[in-house]
């Protein structure tokens, strides 16, 4: 048999296993295969260690009933760019970073956005693929039923429309409770056609942490910079938590156009320009 290194085993009984992977290539006979298999007991679910990618269908059996594949903790922090996360992944299991962007991009449905900020726990010898898909299909369900918790429904382009303004509040908010606020802005500031001019939408990409200079808004010609252009930028930022998510679909009911950063840590949110420069002021 040709598998790969390590292969996920879902929880259900032996048919639906052999199902599960047949779907995806491994060319099993579901009336001999189940037979086979009881004969060394019962598959694990989870993360199974095969440890090579070509074997017999006896031992390939065996390891699905007795080997458990070593995992490793990795957590996506809320408001890490998908391109850090993976850069760190790609580091951690010696893995092409490249391969690793390119199989998330053919996989998820959204270029940005669609992993949910988690700790997630992975087999080593996992490939590019496998861990892009895996990692993608977690998040859909997640996306799917939090959609339809709020809505009753899943309607894709209305829900990456939410990602997009919560990428932004998960950059710009100093905490949770500042999250529907900072809603507010966004949401006000778009309905009087005023540019959101934030400088979080400048942290997308390989950009995530990167400090927004000056220098920085004036070169920057891409949809992102929200101080040359209207409107939202055509991505998320970053990655969402739910708690974004919730504030950009509830935002605070407001007349604040503008926030800034003030001595502790937190934000102070001002109506008018001249009470925004006052803020500006005293955080100085």
């Amino acid at each position: 048999m040709n598998t790969t290194s390590v292969v996920f085993v879902p929880q259900g009984s032996i048919g639906q296993i052999i199902t599960y992977l047949n779907k995806r290539n491994f060319m099993l006979i579901p009336s001999l295969d189940s037979i086979i298999v009881r004969m060394f007991g019962w598959p694990q679910s989870g993360w199974v260690d095969v440890g090579t990618t070509r074997l017999s269908r006896a031992d390939f059996f065996n390891k699905l009933t007795h080997a458990k594949a070593a995992m490793v903790a990795v957590t996506l922090i809320p408001g890490q760019t998908t391109v850090q996360f993976f850069q760190g992944v790609a580091q951690r299991f010696n893995l092409s970073f490249d391969k690793l962007m390119q199989a998330y991009l053919e996989y998820s449905p959204y270029p940005e956005g669609m992993l949910f900020p988690e700790t997630y726990y992975l087999p080593m010898g996992i490939k590019e693929r496998h861990l892009a898909y895996y990692l993608v299909s977690l998040s859909k369900i997640q996306h799917e039923e939090l959609s339809k918790k709020i809505f009753a429904e899943y309607n894709p382009r209305k829900w990456y429309q939410y990602l997009i303004i919560a990428s932004i509040i998960e950059k710009e908010a100093s905490s949770v409770q500042e999250m529907p606020l900072v809603s507010s802005v966004i949401y006000n500031r778009l309905k009087k056609g005023m540019k959101l001019q934030m400088d979080g939408t400048l942290n997308y990409g390989h950009f995530g942490n990167q400090k927004v200079t000056p220098s920085r808004i004036k070169n920057d010609t891409s949809r992102y910079n929200t101080y040359k252009y209207k409107g939202l930028p055509p991505h998320p930022v970053s990655t969402v938590s739910k708690d974004a998510i919730r504030a950009a679909i509830f935002p605070a009911q407001s007349d604040y156009l503008y926030f800034v950063r003030n001595k502790e840590g937190k934000h102070t949110f001002s109506k008018t320009y001249k009470e925004h420069q006052k803020a500006i002021a005293q955080s100085r």
